[in-house]
């Protein structure tokens, strides 16, 4: 079974293309909630239809097993197994969905009658593809919060589930402070972070006054459950460029109370060895990128040193706190913004 090079035919399909930083790919399909859904995660970089260097393609039907050639797995992850032959890569996902990318022409196509499936799996290939895309280019993602305030970028570093996105909408109520990424900011050779904002992700019950109508609910591979907020309700509270500002490495704390303190550049540096050059918390999708190769884990060693460049030139640029975040939200998001308002510039960057 080889993977397609050619679009999709299909009557009733729907399409959507994207620009991210250059990497260009188009989505096609018919499930067309899962298109347009991914389409909405993306709109910041909804682009016109032009050439694409990638393309994913969603078919709502059984996977093709009896199809597939008789390969031994050669990557193992809690969500999937993928096999590898050439150029190819199949990825089992339990018998519910095979996807089949196609690394010479940067295409995927994934059969499943599981619509959840089919989003989420096409989602995380999407993250997996740019993330590398954007790596060769020396501009990374960091594990983080990000907003501006006056065009300073504060960032948040805390781990999966300790609540950025929560953070995020708290603070969207102040005026002036701008998202960059609730989750995955890109950070440049200078130290300047650019804007990556996809959807905010809020676990069930902390979704607080935002409309219904900007809501959506997925029920993920290994996470359970998530409540999306889509694209449309922050997308003019968006900045696409900040200078260095703050630095503040999140905890919890069972406390009521939010708590700032200084922190060294020692504890910053730690953060960004976390959150950035090994990007703890981040996908990087493995099934798709690792070929078992000297020439791709020597490729892997000069990503990670171009991390951790742009990772130190940010701290150096950097004020560093520590931010103990406590049970109260509103409470948060009140110490925070005060703190901002006194720490930062008033002048802008």
């Amino acid at each position: 079974m080889s993977a397609p090079s050619t679009p999709l035919e299909a009557a009733g399909g729907a399409s959507a293309c994207l620009d991210i930083y250059g990497y260009r790919v188009e989505i096609r399909g018919t499930h067309l909630q899962a298109v347009e859904n991914l389409a909405s995660d993306f709109a910041h970089f909804r682009a016109e239809r032009a050439a694409a260097s990638a393309l994913v393609e969603l078919i709502e039907q059984p996977p093709p097993y009896e199809e597939a050639p008789p390969l031994r797995a050669t990557v193992y992850t809690p969500r999937n197994v993928s096999f590898h032959r050439g150029p190819l890569t199949y990825v089992d996902y339990a018998g519910r969905a095979l996807a089949i990318h196609d690394r010479r022409v940067g295409s995927l196509r994934i059969y499943s009658l599981d619509a959840d499936l089919l989003y989420e799996a096409a989602y995380l290939f999407l993250l997996s593809q740019i993330a590398e895309f954007l790596d060769d280019r020396r501009l990374h993602r960091l594990h983080a919060l990000g907003v501006s305030v006056a065009g300073w970028a504060v960032l948040v570093t805390l781990p999966m589930g300790g609540g950025k996105s929560t953070l995020a909408a708290e603070l969207l109520k102040y005026p002036e402070v701008k998202l960059l990424s609730d989750d995955s900011p890109l950070v440049d050779r200078q130290g300047r972070l650019h804007a990556f904002p996809l959807r905010l992700g809020l676990l069930p019950g902390s979704e607080g006054q935002i409309p219904a109508s900007e809501l959506r609910a997925i029920n993920r591979m290994e996470f359970g459950p998530k409540i999306l907020v889509s694209y449309r309700y922050f997308a003019d509270r968006v900045c696409s460029v900040a200078e260095p500002g703050l630095l503040l490495l999140g905890s919890r704390s069972l406390s009521r109370k939010c708590e700032i303190s200084p922190a060294g550049w020692r504890a910053a540096m730690r953060a960004m060895f976390t959150n950035c050059v090994v990007g703890l918390g981040l996908f990087h999708g493995l099934e798709f990128l690792l070929h078992h190769s000297v020439i791709e884990l020597a490729g892997k060693a000069r990503v990670a040193s171009s991390r951790l460049r742009n990772s130190h030139r940010l701290v150096r640029r950097s004020q560093c706190f520590h931010l103990v975040l406590g049970r109260d939200i509103e409470e948060n998001g009140r110490t925070v913004i005060e703190f901002l308002r006194r720490t930062l510039p008033a002048g802008g960057a």
